[in-house]
């Protein structure tokens, strides 16, 4: 238990509407493909949670937001139906967001029917779910383009011909998958991935009881950072190698690959841990947990930077929680706890994770618990931790009767008691976060209690 103060002295455009529209079994368009060809750059449709069986849609405008609304996932249920030959949503417009949907079940002749095919330059997809397509994702050859994934799951995606896969991101400028959860891939990838820069934080992709080949991809190399993730290898694994740099030749103008606190765990009875082509230019390879039977790296990068990893081949001896079923936190017993170095930085990146992986689809701060950061993605949190955590918000408030609003990283089980003097919490006690209504008009104090489990 820990009280940290900080101390809060009180001193002293245009926009354009866009239009909303409103889809659902109850609504006047009762299908999403209704509004496809009625919006402009920069509307939203929101789609009521509701299962929509067979709908399709070619999306054109920029800017779009298109987002599932109520209690679930707005379901769209292909049954076998396609856009254009493609996927279930075609998004052609550029720097479009998705949100709250469902994708599951779209084939096409090719064998290679995606949830959406991406054609435009820039999304963002959030708290989504693809399974049981042919492809999960397919964002074909576009730049400039930057393509985020996050809070999404992937899952049984795949025509089995091992060319199809969870997520397949071609050449793109920037790609950013992070606190997702892709697994049990058929056949193909459960990441793969030709742009440019990548970077893939704080996520769990694993194969489990699939038969999925390489759990991440880089074909073509590129700037890759893949940091603070949980990544796994099943039983049933059609390729041997679980994290391949290079394999189909590297043609990005970067060949840079930075592997930073991850906790590995291979499941089949041998195989490669790291497989990097001959022209990777480096290979930092950092505060890793790799664990399980196999060969440790395939390739022979011109640099390799290698420290602080903890190599472990048999499971039980590493510590884990559950190891059964994929809970890789520490155990107070584990060798990595307090184990890693200093990741230092790469191109200006802190290589120092800021977070970590919570199930399913989400993350919160990791604070460093001990003497030192512990080796894998995840943190060892003891009954006796003593982490320091620091309040934000502001310490100038201009009037008295304003509100602030102050936080500390939040931590996993963790219960919050605030105290201030001078104001009123207005909202979040017992969290990581309150709002303040200052009223007196001189000093006061925030203060927290934070309990950890």
């Amino acid at each position: 238990m820990k009280d940290f103060t900080l101390i809060v002295m009180l001193f002293c455009g245009l926009q354009i509407q866009a239009a909303v529209y409103q889809v659902g079994p109850a609504r006047a368009y009762t299908v999403p493909s209704a509004v496809a060809n009625l919006v402009s750059d920069g509307d939203t449709v929101e789609i009521d949670a509701a299962t929509y069986t067979g709908d399709v849609a070619v999306w054109y405008d920029n800017n779009l937001y298109l987002k599932g609304v109520g209690n679930g996932y707005a379901r769209l249920d292909a049954n076998g139906n396609n856009a254009q030959g493609k996927a279930i949503w075609v998004i052609k417009g550029n720097n479009c967001t998705v949100e709250n949907i469902e994708f599951l079940h779209c084939t096409v002749p090719d064998n290679n029917g995606a949830g959406i095919r991406q054609e435009g330059k820039g999304v963002r997809i959030s708290h989504c779910y693809f399974h049981h397509n042919e492809m999960g994702i397919l964002a074909g050859d576009n730049t400039p383009s930057n393509i985020c994934i996050e809070y999404s799951e992937f899952a049984f995606n795949g025509y089995g011909d091992g060319y199809t896969h969870n997520i397949y991101i071609n050449h793109i400028d920037t790609f950013t998958f992070r606190y997702n959860y892709s697994h049990d891939p058929t056949v193909g990838h459960a990441l793969k991935t030709r742009a440019r820069h990548n970077y893939i934080l704080y996520n769990r992709i694993s194969e489990e009881n699939g038969d999925g080949s390489y759990t991440i991809d880089v074909p073509n190399g590129g700037e890759t950072i893949v940091m603070g993730n949980l990544i796994e290898q099943g039983a049933n694994s059609q390729n041997s190698t679980i994290v391949a740099y290079g394999a189909e030749g590297i043609n990005n103008p970067i060949a840079d690959f930075v592997v930073v606190n991850n906790t590995i765990v291979n499941n089949r009875p041998s195989g490669t841990f790291f497989f990097v082509a001959a022209t990777t230019n480096l290979f930092k390879l950092y505060n890793n947990l790799v664990v399980g039977n196999g060969t440790y790296l395939n390739g022979t990068p011109t640099t390799l930077d290698s420290l602080g990893n903890k190599r472990i081949a048999n499971i039980a001896n590493a510590q884990l929680t559950n190891p059964a079923t994929f809970d890789y936190r520490l155990l107070a017993t584990s060798p990595a706890i307090d184990m890693a170095v200093d990741g230092g930085t790469y191109a200006g990146i802190n290589l120092v994770p800021q977070n970590r992986y919570v199930h399913q689809q989400q993350a919160v701060a990791r604070i460093p618990t001990g003497a030192a950061l512990d080796v894998g993605a995840y943190e060892f949190i003891g009954n006796t931790c003593t982490f320091t955590p620091i309040i934000n918000g502001l310490q100038q408030v201009c009037t008295a009767n304003n509100t602030a609003t102050y936080s500390v990283p939040n931590l996993l089980g963790s219960t919050y008691t605030w105290a201030v003097m001078g104001g009123v919490i207005q909202s979040g006690q017992g969290t990581h976060q309150i709002t303040v209504l200052w009223n007196n008009g001189a000093a006061g104090t925030v203060s927290v209690v934070q309990m950890v489990p």
